[in-house]
């Protein structure tokens, strides 16, 4: 739910068309009349991303606000909502960290963020991590008439040594966009293996630490499209397919027709988690994690799994150095029977989403020399 506001606390930078609530939270308002994508200063959620021409207006990010009002019962998940970043750290922090007054995630997605700069398209972020000791930078900007937003981030160390870096992008979908059996998962990846874990009992069904090749898991069939029953929470991580140059990840209501996706280069992100958390009452999420290294774990963990499929997994910040990285996100509408993606790419200043057998959608994306 997004309602306007006549003023709150986004700085002089915001005309008044832009200012607007989500489910309770100050938000900025990105709008070209194509698309319409929501930002939340205070951690940086993309917490709301539609389709004007859609005629139900489904926000294809996560909302645990709205589906803990509509399915009952509170999602506890703190100020993580839509699509958040995760720097320095991706999932659970170690005893000593957290006495140290670290939190699973990193600090990014839980400070407010500075407003630097401001269209009605495009916004510029910055916000220092105080813990951890570095500086992030972020730009969003949707260009006139596309339905393509592209995000430009900058981590910068204020340290004089080198670190090893967590960095997730935590893509997230949920209901109504994700349906039971309906929504279906494609990528460009080959390697995968379900993630390691001590025997947990509950949801948890995939065995731990298995290999295998995306997107058939031996005993649970194709996992690109979304569970027929509800019940379970799952992970997966996926190396990105070596041999490209950019990298996808979308998924498709085929009820809808709707689908959103991620093109990104393989250089700035080649890892992708999936979390595929499906609790009885129909509050689903799928996490397209993708990001610097395979599952939320603690450094510790991350760094004792290299070398994984031959790849390394996790990234070095260097001492008193800038780490950049750079992704598209875009919504369209697909035909009916348009039930796969084969793949994505650039094509002069186009993007381009392919079906082999349901032919092509083409989006048009002017700054396509941004993301090379």
């Amino acid at each position: 739910m997004i309602r306007f506001l006549t003023a709150f606390a986004l700085g002089s930078l915001l005309a008044a068309q832009q200012k607007v609530t989500h489910e309770g939270s100050e938000g900025l308002l990105l709008s070209n009349g194509k698309v319409k994508l929501v930002v939340l200063p205070h951690g940086g959620a993309f917490a709301s991303f539609t389709l004007d021409e859609d005629a139900k207006q489904i926000n294809t990010m996560w909302d645990p606000v709205r589906m803990g009002r509509t399915f009952g019962g509170r999602q506890n998940f703190g100020p993580s909502k839509g699509h958040f970043l995760c720097v320095d750290g991706f999932g659970p922090v170690t005893k000593a960290e957290q006495a140290a007054g670290l939190s699973g995630h990193g600090e990014a997605n839980k400070l407010p963020w500075r407003l630097t700069a401001s269209t009605n398209a495009s916004a510029a972020f910055e916000v220092r991590l105080p813990l951890v000791q570095e500086k992030l930078t972020r730009k969003i900007s949707i260009g006139a008439g596309e339905q393509v937003a592209l995000v430009e981030s900058e981590l910068e160390s204020e340290l004089p040594f080198d670190r090893v870096i967590l960095w997730a992008e935590h893509a997230t979908i949920g209901a109504p966009f994700l349906k039971l059996g309906k929504t279906v998962v494609d990528q460009s990846t080959k390697d995968c293996q379900t993630k390691p874990h001590r025997g947990e009992r509950g949801p948890r069904t995939f065995p731990s630490a298995q290999n295998f090749q995306w997107p058939n898991l031996p005993g649970f069939g194709d996992l690109r499209v979304s569970p027929a029953k509800d019940g379970t929470m799952n992970h997966i991580g996926c190396l990105m397919d070596p041999a490209r140059e950019h990298e996808y990840i979308t998924a498709i209501d085929t009820e809808s027709n709707l689908l959103l996706g991620y093109l990104f280069p393989r250089k700035d992100y080649s890892w992708v988690q999936h979390w595929m958390n499906y609790p009885a009452g129909g509050a689903y999420s799928w996490g397209l994690e993708f990001g610097m290294q395979p599952y939320d774990m603690s450094k510790a963990d991350i760094v004792a799994l290299t070398p994984l499929f031959g790849a390394p997994t996790f990234r070095w910040l260097p001492a008193k150095s800038k780490l950049s990285a750079k992704f598209l996100m875009f919504v369209t509408k697909v035909p009916a029977g348009f039930d796969r993606v084969d793949d994505v790419r650039l094509e002069g200043a186009s993007l381009v989403i392919e079906n082999k057998r349901a032919g092509r959608v083409t989006l048009g994306f002017a700054n396509h020399t941004l993301i090379q």
